[in-house]
Parts: C-alpha cells; structure tokens; sequence
C-alpha cells in the first residue's frame, strides 16, 4: 500500500514531531526515500566532523521513511539491526542527505541500504544496512 509524501508527513507530525525538526523529505519512492537532514552545532564532533550518531540518526529515520512509504503508516515497526560503514569525514559544515532502497520486504523483517553524503558531494560518507521487525497482524 503506496502512501503519500504528504500523508507521511501528516503522520510523523502526530506520532514523532520531534523528528521533522531537523528533517525535511525529498522524495518517497515506490522501494526508497530520500532525506535531508539540517547539521548544526549539536551534531558535531570535534574537527567539525558530523559524529557517527547523528549519522545513524539519520539512516534510520531514512528506512522508516521508506517502510512508511512502501507499507503504509506502520506506526510499530522497530529497528532490529543496523550495520554502518564509514567512508570520509562528513564535512560539518554541510547537511547531510540520506538516500535510501529496500532491498527485501518480507512478512516480518524489511531490509534496507542508506547511502549518506554531505549535500554537494557526489561522494558517499557512509552506507548502512538495516533491518526492521514489523509488527505482527492481528
């Protein structure tokens, strides 16, 4: 069931406010999302690097997104398990964008990959793999 931008947004705004405060997103797709996330002082680590936190932040709020879009307003879906690989020193006076794809969207569990760049840079600072445990229907 494809739900909309829009209907996403309306749904974050009710359940998780808090997550559109640094949030806009782009673009839903029927497999994916795409994220941009606002960097300030707050997500730095000294060297005006983005710290890894922020950036798993990120990805994981990107595969919900995507969940979202591709199942349906899943309010219970949780993260099971996430994998992060740094590349580069993403640059902290950039935002970040998060691109992300299922890559397998079964019963239970959905799977999926985020790549993360600082906005500007065709190269990636890092990629994550995640998964997902969806709740059980009743």
């Amino acid at each position: 069931m494809a739900v909309s931008k829009e209907e996403i947004i309306q749904f974050i705004q009710l359940e998780f406010p808090q997550a559109l405060k640094k949030t806009q997103i782009q673009d839903i797709t029927s497999k994916g999302a795409e994220l941009h996330y606002q960097v300030d002082q707050e997500d730095l680590r000294p060297g005006q690097t983005v710290s890894g936190p922020t950036l798993m932040l990120v990805a994981d709020f990107a595969l919900y997104i995507a969940i979202l879009g591709h199942l349906g307003l899943v309010k219970m879906a949780v993260t099971t398990n996430m994998n992060i690989n740094f590349f580069r020193r993403p640059d902290g006076t950039r935002n970040i964008r998060a691109v992300c794809k299922l890559i397998k969207v079964g019963r239970t569990l959905v799977t999926g990959e985020v790549w993360l760049y600082s906005i500007g840079d065709e190269e990636p600072v890092a990629h994550v793999i995640g998964t997902y445990a969806l709740p059980q229907k009743s």
